[in-house]
């Protein structure tokens, strides 16, 4: 406990902390029974801590819960979800976390090494967002997938975040605060048939709020990054 308050800054605690009561309360007021949804909700957010300082161990987390979050995903016939989560985020995160590893920065595995992608390949990665895109829709649309329009748009903002989360942008946590509010909308359709879906909601409600300061946090860890490099090169000359 000692070292995770030390590597974690209060705040990050804070944000952990409030997420957690939260996923717990809304279990409580409106499930009581899906405790695999609590247990995902859980290691979702555990998980955004965690890649938010660029630590290879919320990869980990992420397939875990990339499997868990198909299984719930499959009961309300969110086909889309399910294949995107079991089959694209859970093995792309999976790479991700070896690419995390392999990219540490200045050695430290606990942080990896931000990278910048260039113009041509933001193009290519926009380019194979459409071809998924095009290609599930009419998969999902074969299993009669439940609300296929924003399901079919999940597919494109998952497909964009995984691929900017391998490529080490620190525009994957955008990606996937866009992928959050698509989500928030999808599980609010379901509560209207089942209102214990509504602590899946609150779950993605503060997955948002993670991912929006990963974003800040990483923006701040390439500048910092950068600047080094910058110092290291002047004392090279």
């Amino acid at each position: 406990m000692s070292k995770l308050t030390t590597y974690f800054t209060k705040s990050e605690l804070l944000l952990w902390s409030a997420s957690i009561i939260f996923i717990l309360g809304s279990f409580i007021l409106f499930d009581r029974e899906n405790y695999l949804t609590l247990a995902a909700s859980l290691i979702g957010a555990t998980s955004l801590t965690y890649c938010a300082k660029g630590n290879p161990f919320g990869q980990f987390l992420m397939v875990v819960f990339s499997i868990m979050y198909g299984a719930i995903s499959y009961t309300f016939d969110y086909y889309g979800e399910m294949i995107t989560y079991v089959g694209m985020t859970g093995p792309m995160a999976l790479f991700a976390l070896v690419a995390w590893l392999r990219n540490p920065y200045n050695g430290n595995r606990a942080e990896v090494k931000v990278n910048e992608l260039t113009k041509r390949e933001i193009v290519f990665m926009f380019i194979l967002a459409g071809i998924v895109t095009f290609a599930f829709y009419f998969i999902l649309k074969n299993f009669n997938t439940a609300n296929l329009a924003p399901s079919t748009l999940s597919v494109t903002t998952s497909f964009i975040g995984v691929y900017l989360t391998f490529r080490r942008s620190a525009y994957y946590a955008l990606a996937y605060a866009l992928n959050d509010i698509i989500l928030i909308l999808l599980w609010t359709l379901a509560t209207l048939t089942d209102i214990s879906y509504m602590s899946v909601i609150i779950c993605f409600v503060m997955f948002l709020v993670n991912d929006l300061y990963g974003f800040i946090n990483w923006s701040r860890m390439k500048k910092i990054q950068k600047n080094y490099g910058k110092q290291i090169g002047i004392m090279v000359k």
